[in-house]
């Protein structure tokens, strides 16, 4: 028998057919697999790449934060130094006897403006030294004393002399 003659047999057809139909069906199939394959390469490659960009940013954070871990806690002591200093410096010794001198100075200099009656006068200014001083222990008055220890202290219109001299006349 001739090979035609195979070939025009029904079922030789339909088997070539479907080999035909199988190999392209084969060949669909490889071709998707390997395109596919070649796409999750491509995708792990760049969840690697995500992956890689993503330590660094973080490695970055936490070395930011770690910074300003380090900061904060350096910021924290140095207040507490400069809370203790300031307590030291409050209360260091020869703090009162300048307090009193200050009323003092301040007294004296009233009393040199205005001293009709000097003992009365004088413990009356006394008074009225220690009023202004502790008024003057907060804001503005305390800022300029500091800076310059003779001007912030000296009384104003109502002079404890003025109201000493107004009692003696009457």
């Amino acid at each position: 028998m001739d090979i035609w003659q195979y070939l025009k047999d029904p079922f030789t057809l339909g088997l070539l057919l479907g080999l035909a139909v199988a190999a392209v069906a084969w060949k669909s199939g490889f071709s998707t697999r390997r395109r596919l394959a070649r796409d999750i390469r491509k995708l792990e490659n760049d969840m690697r790449e995500l992956q890689g960009h993503l330590n660094t940013q973080l490695k970055i954070n936490a070395q930011g934060n770690d910074t300003l871990q380090r900061e904060l806690e350096e910021l924290r002591r140095q207040n507490e130094n400069l809370r203790v200093s300031v307590a030291t410096l409050q209360s260091k010794p020869g703090k009162a006897e300048l307090r009193h001198f200050q009323v003092t100075e301040s007294a004296v200099r009233m009393m040199r403006e205005q001293a009709p009656g000097f003992a009365p006068a004088w413990e009356k200014a006394m008074r009225q030294a220690e009023v202004d001083l502790e008024a003057g222990e907060s804001g503005l008055k305390k800022l300029v004393r500091r800076v310059i220890p003779g001007i912030g202290n000296s009384g104003g219109g109502n002079s404890p002399a003025a109201s000493v001299q107004d009692a003696d006349v009457g």
